[in-house]
């Protein structure tokens, strides 16, 4: 099993520049535009009768 997906890029300017933030679990820094932000899944959804978006 592989550890758990982390983010690619800030969610709010792309770039790239990822570090986690404070030991929270879910939570990053990104070190371009200085916010920190917490990711969290919320589940897993069922796909559509119609298989359409």
């Amino acid at each position: 099993m592989s550890e758990r997906a982390q983010p690619q890029l800030c969610p709010y300017c792309g770039d790239d520049d990822l570090r986690p933030h404070d030991g929270t679990p879910g939570s990053w820094e990104c070190r371009s535009c200085l916010r920190a932000f917490t990711l969290k899944m919320t589940g897993m959804i069922r796909p559509t009768a119609g298989g359409g978006s």
